[in-house]
């Protein structure tokens, strides 16, 4: 581990250990952890914890570990390169092909948000396989390319060690990074389901066309509460979405033939420039629809397809900040997707956007816990599941 994944390691545990020392405290504004946000190694189904204990010097924290577990630093031993391999693979491509950060981001939520993160996604159909890839949330999913470069990079170096699920986490890591998110630690010792849950996908997906109270639903299903579901779809901050999501909203809104009311009027001028009247045919239906995201899910915006137009979350210019343009947009009525918007319909998903669009840091605090949250969700460890020596199928 080089210095400074140690340092970043270090501040971490402070914090988690400044949060629980005041976790009956009132909720403060810029806080790692407050009463009302819970630690994700609480809630992560792991065998290795953090083990704190106090004395009379003071706080002390003891690691320890168990075969079989997520932990950090798990490919110390028998694959010491492999955290490097996959951040220089994913910069590499990076390079050629910016579109990755937004696509692997899209697609660690889309696999984790579906029975957890076990790389289920990956998997191709096949005899007994009903791919979650044919689903309809996930027809435009991208990035699948990029997976199969880094395990091969990785099965050169390492043969049958590291798992797709841990690149898929580690690699979406590197892509918040590139996108201009926050770091943050992971465990690693995941691996990878030997099934997929193509139905599973189609249905419990979060579509562009949910109200808030659907939106807060499907998250809270995933034990996300308010404050985290806002903070995730923080990743809208990056990549494009298709025309084919939005044009209901700006043409025929809830069968009115006249554009959703929430939107700013000289918003509404600008979309409809990008988005013409006569792709309507071609937009989905509200359910089952593609997710709030890259083009339709919570994992950052997709790359455009080359025959569907699109507009880029980043509409204002590069540079605008991670986080920072979504929610500004949001309060001034200028969400793209529907299912953004509703985030400012009242309650505790508005009070978050405000809080977010004020303080970029509180978001990136936050972004940075719910990621690492999401990337623990009911993970499979040994003896579950497998190593797949090729992410699109079983061995």
């Amino acid at each position: 581990m080089d210095f400074t994944r140690k340092l970043s390691f270090l501040v971490f545990l402070l914090s988690v250990l400044i949060s629980l020392k005041n976790q009956n405290a009132e909720t403060k504004k810029g806080s790692w952890f407050s009463s009302s946000y819970s630690s994700p190694f609480s809630k992560a189904p792991l065998s290795s914890r953090l083990m704190f204990t106090t004395s009379k010097m003071g706080m002390k924290i003891q690691e320890f570990h168990i075969s079989g577990s997520l932990r950090y630093d798990y490919y110390n031993e028998s694959c010491p390169q492999a955290e490097q391999i996959i951040k220089s693979t994913v910069r590499e491509i990076y390079k050629l092909k910016p579109s990755i950060a937004p696509q692997l981001l899209r697609l660690v939520f889309h696999d984790c948000f579906i029975e957890g993160c076990d790389a289920s996604v990956l998997l191709d159909p096949h005899d007994g396989i009903d791919s979650e890839k044919e689903s309809p949330p996930n027809e435009s999913l991208k990035g699948f390319d990029h997976i199969d470069i880094i395990k091969s990079e990785l099965e050169e170096t390492c043969p049958g060690v590291v798992s797709c699920a841990d690149i898929l986490v580690l690699a979406a890591r590197e892509s918040v990074l590139l996108a201009g998110g926050p770091f943050y630690p992971l465990y690693t010792g995941r691996r990878d389901s030997t099934l997929s849950y193509s139905e599973e996908a189609t249905y419990d997906l979060p579509s562009p066309q949910d109200d808030v109270v659907k939106i807060t639903e499907k998250f809270e299903s995933r034990g996300f509460d308010e404050r985290e579901t806002v903070s995730l779809l923080g990743a809208h901050s990056t990549g494009m979405i298709h025309c084919k999501f939005i044009l209901n909203r700006l043409y025929n809104f809830g069968g009115t033939n006249r554009p959703d009311p929430s939107i700013d009027p000289e918003f509404l001028n600008l979309l409809r420039s990008q988005c013409k009247s006569n792709h309507v045919s071609s937009t989905p239906s509200a359910s089952p629809a593609p997710t709030p995201s890259p083009s339709s899910s919570i994992g950052g915006l997709s790359s455009a397809l080359i025959q569907e137009p699109g507009l880029k979350m980043d509409y204002e210019g590069s540079g605008s900040g991670f986080g920072t343009l979504y929610y500004r947009s949001l309060l001034r009525g200028r969400g793209i997707l529907y299912a953004d918007q509703q985030l400012t319909a009242g309650g505790d998903t508005e009070t978050w956007v405000q809080a977010y669009a004020s303080d970029a840091s509180l978001f990136q605090r936050d972004f940075a816990m719910a990621m690492m949250k999401l990337s623990n969700h009911r993970v499979l460890t040994a003896p579950l599941g497998q190593v797949r020596s090729d992410c699109r199928k079983i061995d």
